[in-house]
């Protein structure tokens, strides 16, 4: 189709679609009356003034002259080349018959169309004094037009001109029946989610675009929705509020606009509210659903600022009506914005109402951000099974629950039930934390048992492995431990350093008791090192892409003149001076034996010196990290105060696990709101979008998804470009999400 331009009636389309929707023009007013039509100009009486029907405002057409000849445009042939000084015949039959059977809105519809063709004409008073038309054939043509036989108005106009080749239908009839099939093609379009052709009949049928047509008008703006351009879905919706007056029709335009369009887009259109002759706003009667609406696209949307009238509109429903529903609603916003205080308040609310998964499972999340484990286990357990969501928020807990430092005793029936839905869902994240309850409790043989089984559900999990492999060292199963150092051969430096020789023991014994000979060089944060290289964690591997360790680790190597061999061997950190557990720890971590370094942090903790119990809680934190044990380094970064610096770098990295861990159980929900809490205080890496943009993707949330994917895929990130493909897919198997 060629490219060519339309401005008709205050409205601009082009080929592509409809450029947008004039301020002013077409019909302002409808005409309600269908006897005694008042004159040209009478706007106390309804009518509208020339530039109703016109193609702009009169200020417009003074300012383009050349839009005046638009309307001329729009006659038939015939008229347009009549001399100018000729007035035009203006065929009124259709006017006196729409009057005659009670069609208003047919009737206000043809004096639209009739002033917009002929700018001087002026509607006759009363429609049904227009002469009868003698023709009865045309009569019929009319009758089955205002029936809405079109295709029986055709076959009639056929062969009344086949037996009387003379006879040229009148031209105000063809066009009526040129823009009610054009309706008719464009409601079946829309019907039929044809989008892309519903644009097209209305740009090509711009005498469709008025108050008169407002369901027209609706469904050209949900086809602008549904194609992506909210901004020419807002111009039509405008259109309506700007130019009509039917109060219901105004009304239902606000509820069609905010259900399909992002929230800034709705907040300008509610700003054309008018005062309702009681005196209060013309929308008042949804305001409550408008309020729950936008909260809830701030549940969704965690940036999205919505305007504090909503949020207090919405709390006093809570106090007024009490339902359990406007609580939640409020609790999910809070969450989202990590409010936990206020959130918490809410879920108690809705809970306290009305025992749901939705209000368990948020209690459950405010519950376990104040480490309040045990109480959140309890609180979703009877809905553990409601949703895949409430099933990863409820083994959250569970793992938190079981990785508190220092371990808490639970109830045997509170253990047996943790156990029991961890085998029945096979959730390796717990059955991990279980084998280090389990070893915490001097429960070595336990501790096997569930570092097997979560090897089971999850082979490739580093940290299993090597609880099993302590495990059966501390039970003399050198068999079983040769036998797991053979399986991680390669991939775990402290799997395969496991059990060294009693020889090796002494010699690094031995070389603890000389003096340290120490190579003193200042670096940040006050701690020396000696020119020894810094050794990188190795990538963890997240879904289909690599994440890089998030903490560059900054550490002392105190040695005796062989980097890292002093601490090789297996020691008692018990028996070091805190001085000597921290040299231990720092050469342990060079070794990647991230939990020995723990115990030898642990140690120095007990050092009198803020300094060194300052870098033994740094040490210890990192270590747990590297450790894959995110809950444990929360807890070892508060044993000491540390520099902003550390404090910033380790909390990022606690985020940064903590999303990756809750991605990797599915609890997308989860991992969103930790990227958002690590958003607050760091720049996020781009393995780290790509991690959002696939829980988006996971949830369904193809829109937003996308919006990352193209963001970080500008970049040349490949994961990202394989994000946009997947998103692709998913929404050739799920288009309506």
């Amino acid at each position: 189709m060629k490219s060519s331009t339309v401005v008709i009636a205050g409205i601009m389309f082009t080929a592509a679609g409809i450029a947008g929707f004039a301020d002013d023009g077409l019909l302002r007013k409808n005409w309600s009356g269908v006897a005694g039509a008042p004159t040209s100009g009478d706007q106390a009486s309804g009518l509208p003034d020339e530039a109703s029907f016109g193609v702009v405002d009169k200020a417009s057409r003074r300012a383009a002259p050349e839009f005046r000849q638009v309307a001329q445009n729009t006659q038939p042939a015939a008229e347009a080349t009549r001399p100018q000084a000729t007035a035009p015949v203006v065929d009124e039959s259709a006017l006196r018959y729409f009057a005659s059977k009670g069609d208003t809105a047919r009737l206000q519809a043809e004096i639209s169309r009739l002033r917009a063709l002929y700018p001087d004409w002026t509607p006759p008073e009363d429609p049904l004094a227009v002469p009868r038309n003698k023709d009865v054939q045309l009569e019929t043509m009319w009758q089955l037009y205002s029936e809405g036989r079109y295709a029986e108005v055709r076959k009639a106009i056929a062969e009344r001109q086949a037996g009387e080749a003379a006879w040229k239908p009148p031209a105000d009839l063809l066009e009526r029946l040129n823009v009610a099939e054009s309706r008719a093609r464009l409601v079946n379009a829309s019907d039929l989610k044809q989008y892309e052709t519903v644009i097209e009949v209305a740009a090509s049928t711009p005498s469709l675009l008025t108050c008169s047509e407002v369901d027209v008008l609706w469904r050209v703006a949900d086809a602008f929705a549904q194609t992506k351009r909210p901004d020419r879905a807002r111009d039509a919706y405008l259109y309506v509020l700007k130019n009509c007056e039917n109060a219901p029709e105004r009304l239902a335009t606000v509820q069609k606009a905010v259900s399909g369009l992002p929230y800034d887009i709705a907040q300008e259109l509610l700003a054309f509210e008018r005062t309702a002759p009681g005196g209060g706003g013309e929308f008042e009667s949804i305001g409550d659903d408008l309020a729950r609406r936008f909260v809830a696209e701030g549940d969704a949307d965690g940036k999205l600022a919505v305007d504090p009238k909503y949020i207090l509109r919405l709390e006093r429903l809570v106090e007024t009506e009490g339902l359990a529903s406007d609580a939640l609603l409020l609790g999910w916003y809070q969450l989202r914005r990590d409010n936990m205080s206020a959130a918490e308040q809410w879920f108690r609310r809705a809970h306290d109402k009305e025992d749901s998964a939705s209000a368990a499972q948020g209690l459950a999340l405010t519950l376990i951000a104040r480490k309040a484990h045990e109480d959140a286990e309890k609180v979703l357990y009877p809905w553990r099974d409601a949703s895949e969501d409430a099933k990863a928020t409820y083994f959250a807990a569970t793992a938190n629950l079981l990785a508190i430092e220092p371990p808490v005793t639970l109830r045997e029936e509170v253990l047996s039930r943790i156990a029991q839905e961890t085998t029945k869902g096979r959730d390796p994240a717990t059955a991990q934390q279980f084998g280090w309850y389990a070893r915490a409790m001097e429960q070595p043989g336990t501790a096997a048992q569930w570092f097997a089984t979560a090897l089971r559900w999850k082979p490739d999990d580093e940290p299993s492995a090597y609880g099993l492999a302590l495990s059966r060292n501390q039970l003399g199963d050198a068999a079983g431990v040769a036998e797991i150092q053979r399986l991680w051969a390669g991939r775990s430096e402290r799997i395969a350093r496991l059990g060294e020789t009693e020889e090796e023991r002494r010699d690094a014994i031995a070389r603890q008791q000389q003096p340290l000979a120490r190579e003193q060089a200042p670096i940040s944060g006050g701690r020396q090192k000696t020119p020894a290289a810094v050794t990188e964690a190795a990538p963890r591997t997240v879904t289909r892409y690599e994440v890089e360790q998030p903490v560059a680790v900054a550490r002392q190597t105190q040695t005796t003149g062989r980097n890292a061999t002093g601490c090789r061997t297996t020691v008692n950190p018990a028996r070091l001076s805190p001085q000597a557990a921290l040299t231990r720890g720092w050469c342990l971590m060079d070794l990647n034996r991230p939990l020995e370094a723990a115990e030898a942090f642990a140690v120095a903790l007990q050092a009198p010196a803020s300094q060194m119990r300052e870098d033994a809680a740094y040490g210890q934190s990192l270590a747990y990290l590297r450790a894959g044990l995110t809950n444990r380094a929360a807890v070892a970064a508060t044993q000491s105060t540390q520099s902003r610096r550390r404090a910033e770098e380790l909390q990022s990295a606690i985020l940064s696990d903590r999303a990756i861990a809750a991605f990797d159980a599915k609890r997308y929900r989860e991992a969103l709101i930790f990227l958002d809490q690590l958003g607050q205080i760091s720049t996020q890496r781009s393995d780290l979008m790509v991690l959002r943009g696939y829980a988006y993707l996971n949830l369904k949330r193809y829109a937003e998804a996308r919006r990352i994917f193209e963001a970080v895929a500008a970049t040349g990130n490949r994961d990202a470009q394989r994000g946009l493909a997947d998103v692709g897919r998913a929404q050739e198997i799920w288009p309506n999400k």
